[in-house]
């Protein structure tokens, strides 16, 4: 039985997504801080991986001709970039997720967040640099960066400071600036278990 009017219909499918779309957004716009607390206490706990895309850095890639031994050549990041970085870095402490192994690229921006994260010594990473300007470079770093994900699987929790591309290629999440991305292993799979904003 169809009871609508054909010239409803079209009112009816416009209403539908609409609703749908409301539907879809709701878990992401309600992520309750009991969800972000259980984050945190994933990582206090040990055995997770933060992916933690670089802080506020205005811009996109690097201007031609950066060099990564020299800062003044790159994107860097902002005084809110560092206001930012600092803020994560108390977030960590306020939440008990300080038993950390952190890493980061060599790239100034991700050095300079994973430094003012104020959460012990800092281990560069090449694994961890952006393959931006050379997709080549991809399979061969996240493989890498799994491998490290595992080594560590049982111990304390990984913060890995890096860039968009390389926690999208491992995660098919797109990060904003200082976002972080919880994983964890499950045998061969890197699950993602939330993000953090």
């Amino acid at each position: 039985m169809n009871s609508a009017p054909k010239s409803c219909k079209p009112i009816l499918k416009r209403a539908a997504g609409a609703l749908l779309t409301l539907l879809l957004a709701l878990p992401a716009a309600a992520q309750a801080p009991a969800d972000e607390a259980a984050l945190w206490a994933a990582l206090a706990g040990g055995g997770h991986a933060a992916l933690m895309r670089h802080a506020l850095a205005p811009g996109t890639g690097d201007p031609p001709g950066f060099r990564i031994d020299d800062c003044t050549t790159q994107r860097n990041l902002s005084p809110a970039g560092r206001r930012q970085a600092r803020a994560l870095g108390e977030r960590f402490r306020e939440h008990g997720a300080t038993d950390v192994a952190v890493f980061s690229s060599l790239w100034c921006r991700c050095l300079e967040t994973a430094r003012l994260l104020e959460l012990g010594e800092v281990t560069p990473l090449p694994a961890l640099n952006s393959f931006f300007r050379d997709r080549s470079r991809e399979a061969a770093r996240s493989a890498a960066l799994r491998r490290l994900i595992a080594e560590h699987a049982g111990g304390r929790s990984l913060v890995l400071v890096t860039h968009q591309v390389n926690i999208t290629a491992l995660t098919g999440v797109f990060p904003n600036s200082g976002e972080i991305v919880v994983v964890h292993l499950e045998g061969d799979r890197l699950r993602v278990v939330g993000r953090i904003r």
